[in-house]
């Protein structure tokens, strides 16, 4: 008795890993109060999803012009820019508003948290921008808005990890 579920608690743990594993969308954080997530690391890897999406649109430019059009690689450059925009506008969502701006009856704080809000929103619109063209006037308005995010968010003078 003891090894047949010892056989059935095993192939519940198989069973979970693959249900897991078949799970197409999966995120960097969860919606739990789990305090492991730094701040300033969300900031840094919106600012590498920038350097990248950039990266992938001089690529997909480059690539376009060519005269026999490698239709392969120019795929999956597009796919790499939906990719890491996607990712910045996860960051933005699920971790900043949905989890560090927090819902507020004081006054200062509301006011703080709409212009954080406003900021959010626009880094989200312009990811969004950077996944439906290849100009780069999208990668400066990511960068300043990520920029200033970050100013705000963390204070003047506060340690913060953006380019």
């Amino acid at each position: 008795m003891k090894q047949i579920l010892k056989v059935s608690g095993l192939g519940l743990i198989l069973t979970l890993f693959l249900v897991v594993g078949n799970v197409k969308n999966t995120y960097a954080h969860c919606e739990i109060p789990c305090g492991i997530y730094a701040d300033s690391v969300r900031v840094a890897l919106m600012s590498e999803h920038i350097t990248t999406i950039e990266k992938s649109m001089k690529m997909i430019v480059e690539l376009s012009s060519e005269e026999n059009v490698n239709f392969n690689q120019l795929v999956r450059w597009v796919n790499n820019k939906e990719e890491h925009a996607k990712k910045i506008q996860d960051i933005a969502t699920q971790y900043f508003m949905f989890q560090r701006v927090k819902v507020t009856d004081d006054a200062e704080k509301m006011k703080k948290n709409q212009k954080l809000l406003a900021v959010l929103h626009q880094i989200c619109v312009y990811a969004m921008k950077a996944k439906q063209t290849t100009d780069l006037k999208y990668i400066k308005k990511l960068n300043s808005a990520v920029h200033d995010f970050s100013h705000l968010y963390f204070g003047p003078g506060k340690h913060h990890h953006h380019h």
